[in-house]
């Protein structure tokens, strides 16, 4: 029963929610830097909301994934501005972007003394900038996670910036804010949700407290996504922007797996989305990791619910739940592995890099146990 728990110190959740994040930026610093997606005008409503409230708001913008290049100009630009709020304005690659340029601005070392894998992964050496993280897709968490996603090019990886200090300040999820959004960003940032719940949910470092947002967060999501499939909807929307927030708090807290583990390299070698990666890799893993669960174990316990929870929503049979789920995410137009670019040339590869990974460490199937090539050939 001995674990550590960390979130957020203000979360807002609801629709309309968005509307107090001028005055919470205010009321911390009268200086702002927003960085946003990669259409300056979808934030200008929070730039002029800010400037109603006298704060001094100035926007950045993060195209796509954020890259080791990209971190370095926002950084670069930050200390030049000199805020004293950063906030994240947009789906998981912009926010993980603000809580990298909030953790490096002050930072005395090398961007790369920080990072896990190709640098030293060291503990940050100054305080991180005050955040405030705004989502407008439902999908990563980043919201209330502790890292940020950053891709290495020279190394084709993505790794972490890790810090429990990263942790946003303040968490505002308003709903509204995802309503309308793509179907292929829809289905790809909430299946990466549902991901994580999963994760998190058979992780090997899950407690009772994890144990207990997870249970509710699995059929939640996967409910709220079949209705999306169908048309807009407004409570599905609120339901899946919940799941991806106890998504994030999981993740942070439980770890992750070996989708996780996969797709951080899948990322880094092929460009791919990285939501559209752990949906495809989703069923297989499943499916591996509850053939492999030890009889009456807790893992193969919570493998039979989650098969449950699937069964329900997809209308089958327990045991045709990975193959209905596979089935279902390509029906949603999310491509398989070997169309975003993985062959049979690299399979080898991706596996040993995937054993190392901090994701896979926390697999309820030991890494060096796994048969990485197995999952990814039937990815294919």
């Amino acid at each position: 029963m001995n674990f550590v728990f960390a979130t957020a110190a203000d979360i807002r959740f609801g629709r309309g929610s968005a509307k107090d994040t001028a005055e919470a930026a205010a009321r911390i610093s009268g200086r702002a830097l927003v960085v946003h997606g990669r259409n300056p005008l979808r934030a200008n409503w929070l730039l002029e909301d800010l400037h109603q409230l006298n704060v001094t708001a100035t926007g950045f913008p993060c195209a796509g994934e954020p890259d080791l290049e990209t971190v370095e100009k926002a950084v670069t630009f930050a200390r030049d501005l000199q805020p004293g709020v950063v906030i994240g304005l947009g789906g998981g690659s912009v926010i993980d972007l603000a809580k990298a340029v909030a953790a490096l601005t002050p930072a005395r070392r090398a961007t790369t003394a920080f990072l896990e894998v190709v640098g030293e992964a060291l503990p940050l050496d100054a305080e991180p900038l005050p955040l405030i993280a705004l989502p407008t897709t439902a999908g990563t968490g980043a919201e209330v996670t502790k890292n940020a996603v950053i891709g290495v090019p020279s190394h084709r990886r993505k790794v972490s910036l890790r810090d429990i200090r990263m942790i946003p300040n303040i968490a505002i999820v308003d709903p509204a804010l995802t309503d309308g959004a793509p179907a292929s960003v829809t289905f790809a940032s909430g299946f990466d949700a549902i991901t994580q719940v999963i994760e998190s949910y058979v992780s090997v470092n899950a407690s009772p407290l994890t144990d207990a947002l997870c249970r509710d967060a699995i059929p939640r999501g996967l409910r709220a996504l079949m209705r999306l499939s169908l048309g807009e909807d407004a409570a599905a929307r609120d339901d899946m922007a919940f799941t991806s927030l106890v998504s994030g708090i999981a993740l942070a807290n439980a770890g992750l797996g070996a989708v996780h583990g996969l797709a951080g390299v899948i990322g880094g070698q092929t460009g791919a989305a990285h939501g559209e990666i752990c949906a495809t890799l989703l069923p297989h893993v499943l499916a591996y990791n509850a053939s492999n669960a030890p009889t009456g174990s807790v893992s193969a316990g919570k493998h039979e619910m989650i098969f449950r929870h699937i069964s329900e929503v997809l209308k089958v049979a327990p045991e045709e739940a990975p193959h209905a789920l596979n089935a279902q995410i390509a029906a949603l137009g999310i491509r398989n592995l070997a169309k975003m670019g993985v062959t049979p040339s690299n399979v080898s590869d991706i596996a040993a890099a995937a054993k190392t990974t901090s994701s896979s460490k926390n697999n309820p199937v030991p890494p060096d146990m796994v048969d990485f090539e197995a999952i990814l050939r039937a990815a294919l």
